[in-house]
């Protein structure tokens, strides 16, 4: 079995005396209709594991991280349970949580299994293999340390000229330097991020990513930057680019 020795990190970002206060909530209730297989992405393999293993894997050797959420649908549990869970040797707790109709749905769900005492929540894409344990670190660190932050979110700048377009016309060529790309994951104050998704829920707002809720209600969130190759796997050319970089990853 393919170590998870790349994803290890010596030592959580700042002090390492104090206590984990993170809960690690990873998403992975979608279908995966873009991807094309009946699986779901979450479940391909990728390089001997579930592709979904290698973000649990990696918030396991985070050392900010004192649980995991795994957000799944509630007829995949037991599959969870056998094919992604039972293979692994974790030394941190996991928890399931029933996905629901959309992705705002799975987060709210999961936060409810989050507990109380933790008082970071880092939510995740499983379908992002890459990412690394000295990211996850870097942005817990980023909210830890400065409390006037509702959040921080893992972004990389946009380096493509973009355009806005109405019909198949461009009416403008934006400042592309103000133009970041999301990612995950996504780090806020616990008692934050339940409280915007309690007002999005209450509203029946749907907001595109979590940062979008919290930035809804006033929080302020604070993008950290992260490398381009931390990718979100959607379609099958994908698999193909985050095989390669986790095979290079393994082998370094």
């Amino acid at each position: 079995m393919p170590t998870p020795c790349p994803c290890a990190c010596a030592e959580r970002v700042g002090s390492v005396a104090d206590a984990a206060d993170t809960c690690a909530l990873i998403v992975a209730g979608g279908s995966g209709e873009r991807f094309g297989d009946p699986r779901g992405k979450q479940f391909v393999e990728l390089c001997g594991l579930p592709l979904m293993s290698w973000s649990i894997l990696a918030f396991d050797h985070a050392p900010s991280v004192a649980r995991i959420v795994v957000v799944c649908a509630p007829d995949r549990v037991l599959e969870v349970e056998k094919d992604v869970l039972a293979p692994l040797t974790l030394r941190k707790p996991v928890a399931l949580a029933p996905s629901g109709a959309t992705r705002q749905d799975s987060v709210r769900s999961g936060l409810a299994a989050v507990p109380r005492d933790l008082e970071f929540v880092a939510v995740h894409d499983a379908a992002r293999p890459l990412i690394e344990v000295e990211l996850i670190e870097r942005a817990i660190a980023t909210v830890r340390g400065d409390a006037t932050l509702s959040g921080a979110i893992l972004a990389a700048r946009s380096v493509d000229t973009l355009k806005l377009v109405e019909g198949d016309t461009i009416i403008a060529t934006p400042d592309r330097s103000f133009y970041w790309c999301a990612q995950t994951p996504q780090v806020f104050r616990t008692a934050k991020l339940s409280a915007a998704h309690r007002s999005a829920a209450r509203e029946e707002y749907q907001g595109t990513d979590d940062a979008s809720l919290v930035e809804r209600i006033g929080g302020k969130v604070r993008v950290v930057e992260a490398p381009r190759d931390n990718i979100k796997v959607t379609v099958p050319e994908d698999l193909a680019i985050a095989e390669a970089a986790l095979e290079q990853r393994l082998l370094s």
